[in-house]
């Protein structure tokens, strides 16, 4: 028995015995995964939960007949084998990973699945010198060849225009809630609160590195502030608003981006230089958060022009004010 550097068996080094246990254990991983894929999706995606239920019962049919195999040949006592006890062998990504990242993102890494099975059969296969071992894993190979287009007949049969027009809709209004209204309340806050503690810095002082650091100070204390609250505010549960902890990264990250976006040109060390620039950056700042409102709030341009671009000005106009007197 050959170990590599890592402590783990080589692929090569392995019988047949354990080529077949590792193969089995795989299956039964991924029709777990495969399953955890369809509990995760079951509420909001129920017609992409069938597709995943009926890969899961794929794989459970792969296994069966792995575990029929080893009985036939080494009898019923199978050797604990994984994916983590042979080295270069294929990983699987963390399902809790994986399912955060929506839905078009758990497919593809189900097709990454596939062609991962794929590829381990067609290797195995040509390792085996047992002619029913082989015709398995060779037909296995082919299988999951197959089960691209098994995976599309399932889509098909479960998953309509209509099915689908509907899990686009829930998918795009749960991005909107989670990731885009709290960034986007975020760099509102970060724009615009900001304002006022650096130009009035800026206009007090005339001094840019100083009027950086309050910059940056405010800029990163509203960014947490505004993370926490929102993360506190509300568990997603009965609102459908997603994760708190990514709307909060969401609001904490923007509202600091929104307050750096002026705070930065003042690290130019000539004041009219770097007050000319960050006035303009503002401006930027304000009509970027006027179309984001218009674009994904559906907010009427008027609105959110009256609550954005006047907002704003008044802040600044404040600031300077308490500035420059």
């Amino acid at each position: 028995m050959i170990f590599g550097a890592t402590g783990r068996r080589r692929f090569s080094d392995l019988s047949e015995q354990e080529i077949i246990a590792l193969a089995i254990s795989s299956e039964e991983d991924d029709a777990q995964i495969y399953r955890m894929y369809a509990e995760h999706l079951r509420d909001e995606f129920p017609a992409s939960a069938k597709i995943f239920d009926g890969m899961a019962g794929e794989e459970d049919t792969h296994r069966r007949k792995l575990i029929e195999l080893h009985q036939s040949r080494f009898g019923d006592v199978i050797p604990l084998l994984r994916r983590e006890h042979v080295a270069g062998f294929y990983a699987r990504r963390p399902v809790w990973l994986t399912e955060n990242l929506g839905i078009e993102r758990i497919r593809d890494e189900a097709a990454k699945m596939e062609a991962d099975a794929e590829a381990f059969y067609t290797k195995a296969s040509k390792n085996s010198a047992d002619a029913a071992t082989r015709k398995l894993l060779g037909d296995l190979a082919a299988e999951e060849a197959d089960h691209k287009e098994a995976a599309h007949a399932l889509e098909a049969h479960h998953l309509d225009d209509d099915a689908r027009d509907s899990e686009q809709r829930t998918a795009h209004r749960q991005f909107i809630l989670t990731w885009v209204q709290p960034g986007l309340a975020g760099l509102m806050d970060g724009s615009v609160s900001t304002l006022a503690p650096i130009f009035a810095t800026a206009f007090a002082t005339q001094n840019t590195w100083t009027t950086f650091l309050v910059g940056l100070a405010a800029s990163v204390g509203a960014g947490i502030s505004m993370g926490f609250t929102e993360a506190a505010s509300d568990d997603g549960e009965l609102s459908g608003r997603g994760s708190p902890v990514k709307r909060g990264f969401a609001s904490g990250i923007m509202t600091t981006v929104g307050g750096l976006g002026h705070a930065l040109p003042y690290l130019i060390t000539d004041f009219w230089t770097a007050t000319s620039i960050a006035i303009m950056v503002v401006f930027v700042e304000l009509w970027v958060i006027v179309w984001l409102q218009y674009k994904f709030m559906q907010t009427p341009i008027m609105r959110a022009t009256f609550q954005v671009v006047l907002g704003g000005a008044l802040v600044f106009a404040a600031g300077v004010l308490i500035g420059g007197g």
